[in-house]
């Protein structure tokens, strides 16, 4: 794993906030601390990252009991790894030591990176690292459940990053991320998350009444998570109740005061009612207040593209062009140092604030098509082409040869393998001079 692939002290934020939750069972929050020895590891903080390790290790015991060597080989050669780095020797030879005694009690297991444990464990680790390292935490969770089909974290794992990583399906039998969640339940009965993602997934294909119950029944059970909470204000946005999806999500931001996906959650909240009311006297006041909670969550995760995408919309449209500007240039510098989630939406917005408010549709058109190449297929990249369609018709409505227009429409049938018709040729897509 490479540092420049994410933000390490964003990282080190994140997962202090989920061990500090306790969000999780036992076993999950040992992953977690290994996580945490690693990237003390890479601050320089050795005897920080022995600390997480002994405490994964007491985690691990608590949760599958004394005979559990064989949970622990990874965090041993961890062990072993840090005290070599440290000059530790003797240390470092004697956990060598207990892994070739588990190895010798126990046939079956290998400290080899084919072992199911440690194909989990570099899972785990390459998950929650970077999302630019999904593909390969997702093919290591398959590989690992193939040689342990009933491993609970494994199958969790591996339906968390499907749930991440899919793109839209036509029907519920297409979706491996629907099949995996299932799946994923089975193995762990009581994890109320993978209910919830479950209940996201399924309300995409509008069945509504499993997924309600499904969130009834995971709020029931885990009404103080804010890990929980979040998830059922998010499905509650889209597919239920803006004022229950705000009550639910100030009463977790009680507990996670520092959750940049909270705080995300309400701004997006106060976004789509302000949407709602564009005439009403407070449409204003739910702007500002969706601005809040945008820069609330770009201050507590600096790398959160996606919100500042968001917010620089949201200042442009408050008339605060220059503060949009530095907040779209300083997203666009990111992505070009380290690949970040939310790339395609930046550029959809940052041609639409192009073309809308600075007038550039030269630079406009630059941002969409970036847009359209990342995926044609998702809906930032639909909206793009959508984009780029009307600007080369309204080009082509006043001259039918316009080079500009007929290379966008092209451009458009290159990336999206659709035929593209000009203004004249289709009239649905005319749009008139005086529009």
């Amino acid at each position: 794993m490479n540092k420049r692939d994410t933000n390490l002290t964003d990282l080190l934020t994140r997962l202090e906030q989920h061990r500090d939750l306790n969000l999780g069972d036992k076993a999950g929050t040992a992953h977690t601390h290994n996580s945490l020895a690693h990237i003390k590891y890479l601050f320089g903080y050795y005897e920080e990252a022995l600390t997480n390790l002994k405490k994964s290790v007491e985690l691990t015991k608590d949760f599958y009991g004394d005979n559990c060597d064989e949970k622990l080989i990874v965090t041993y050669g961890n062990f072993a790894w840090l005290h070599f780095h440290m000059k530790q020797y003797a240390e470092c030879q004697s956990y060598l030591e207990k892994l070739k005694e588990i190895e010798e009690k126990n046939p079956r297991v290998s400290t080899s990176a084919l072992h199911p444990e440690v194909l989990g464990e570099k899972a785990w680790a390459l998950f929650k690292f970077s999302r630019k390292y999904y593909s390969r935490a997702q093919d290591c969770f398959k590989k690992a459940l193939e040689l342990e089909p009933e491993d609970g974290e494994c199958n969790a794992g591996y339906a968390i990053v499907l749930y991440r990583t899919e793109t839209k399906c036509v029907s519920p039998e297409d979706s491996s991320a629907l099949k995996q969640l299932r799946r994923a339940i089975e193995t762990n009965p009581d994890n109320d998350e993978l209910k919830l993602l479950l209940a996201l997934k399924l309300a995409e294909f509008k069945l509504f009444d499993e997924a309600e119950d499904l969130v009834e029944r995971a709020l029931e059970m885990s009404p103080d998570s804010p890990h929980v909470i979040r998830y059922v204000g998010k499905y509650m946005r889209n597919y239920g109740s803006l004022d229950r999806s705000i009550s639910l999500l100030k009463r977790a931001l009680d507990v996670s005061p520092n959750s940049a996906f909270i705080h995300h959650q309400l701004a997006l909240c106060y976004k789509q009612i302000k949407e709602k009311f564009r005439e009403h006297p407070k449409s204003q006041t739910f702007r500002n207040l969706s601005i809040s909670h945008f820069e609330k969550a770009i201050t507590l995760k600096s790398d959160f593209i996606l919100a500042m995408a968001q917010l620089a919309i949201l200042y442009g449209e408050d008339g605060q062009i220059h503060r949009a500007e530095v907040v779209f240039e300083t997203a666009l510098d990111k992505t070009a140092q380290q690949k970040n989630e939310g790339v395609q939406a930046l550029y959809l917005y940052y041609g639409e604030f192009l073309q809308y408010r600075k007038r550039d549709k030269h630079q406009a058109i630059k941002y969409y098509k970036d847009c359209l190449k990342m995926n044609p297929g998702t809906l930032d990249g639909k909206k793009s082409a959508k984009n780029l369609r009307k600007i080369a018709n309204k080009r082509l409505s006043y001259n039918i040869n316009d080079t500009m227009a007929l290379g966008i429409l092209e451009f458009i049938e290159q990336v999206t393998g659709e035929k593209q018709f000009t203004a004249c040729e289709h009239p649905l897509e005319s749009t008139s001079k005086h529009e």
